[in-house]
């Protein structure tokens, strides 16, 4: 396994996370006045790091 599939998912297991968690903090909103706004800066962060992902080659400069 080269270092670039490992960072691939390294990210990935990132983004399920803050999705995840976003998604969790925004179905307790309703219990925390934080929740809200904490829950939409990980799922912010989750689709970040989504864009991220899916230009990799680019950041790594392996354009074809």
């Amino acid at each position: 396994m080269s270092l670039v599939h490992f960072h691939r998912f390294l990210i990935a297991t990132a983004i399920v996370f803050c999705l995840g968690y976003g998604a969790w903090e925004l179905n307790a909103a309703a219990d925390r006045a934080g929740g809200f706004v904490q829950g939409t800066i990980f799922i912010v962060l989750g689709l970040g790091l989504t864009a991220y992902l899916s230009h990799l080659r680019r950041f790594l400069g392996y354009d074809k």
